[in-house]
């Protein structure tokens, strides 16, 4: 039996279609008031902290900054995306589904892993039915906001077969390296081909990674 570890944001949703206006609402909203300089952010800027746990994004984006106001903009920011999201806004990567229901045909237990939170799991399972494809779910804040390396240690005896772990940023890989799993490094999403060096194969299509997960199987 395949277990096969997908990392969500990156991955199969495409979350810059809600991260990017809401990170520059949540920057001006800090500029205006003083707390920060005022100015223009890239994409590249704002998608390099896609895939950080939100605690982790601000303590190093902004660790100037006091604590109480850092955590009302981490909570203003992810009530932006959520509003967005439940507004039609976000969306899975065009593939997405049929890859994702062809692997659990196919008899491949898939497993979301995903430094998100609680009430950003439940209201994607939602909108997007995203129980038609996962038997299993898990993200950071269940496990206190450790890196997804340990999470994977403490998942790991509950289940029964190998694992592959698929992702676009480092905590992904990071997480085979470290524990020994082959991986699948996805190009298309919003880590730098150095973060993905590591990985065994990198796919630049969510469409390729049917193919690739048997490859490394062969």
């Amino acid at each position: 039996m395949t277990n096969l570890i997908f990392d969500y944001d990156g991955t199969i949703h495409n979350s810059m279609l809600t991260y990017a206006p809401a990170f520059r609402g949540t920057m001006k909203w800090l500029s205006d008031r003083g707390y920060i300089a005022d100015r223009e952010y890239t994409d590249k800027e704002i998608s390099y902290w896609l895939g950080f746990n939100s605690t982790d994004m601000w303590g190093q984006f902004h660790p100037e900054l006091d604590p109480e106001i850092r955590e009302k903009a981490r909570v203003m920011l992810g009530e932006d995306m959520a509003r967005r999201v439940e507004g039609g806004e976000g969306a899975l990567y065009d593939g997405a589904e049929e890859v994702l229901a062809d692997l659990r045909e196919k008899g491949f237990i898939l497993i979301f892993l995903s430094n998100c939170r609680f009430h950003y799991l439940e209201r994607h399972k939602r909108v997007f039915g995203l129980d038609r494809f996962f038997h299993y779910f898990y993200c950071c804040e269940a496990f206190d906001f450790i890196p997804k390396y340990e999470i994977f240690r403490k998942i790991a005896p509950l289940h029964e077969g190998n694992f592959i772990v698929i992702g676009d940023r480092f905590h992904d890989i990071e997480t085979a390296a470290v524990n020994g799993l082959p991986s699948i490094g996805c190009g298309y999403g919003f880590g730098s081909r150095e973060e993905l060096a590591k990985a065994d194969i990198i796919v630049d299509n969510i469409r390729q990674i049917p193919s690739a997960v048997e490859k490394l199987l062969s």
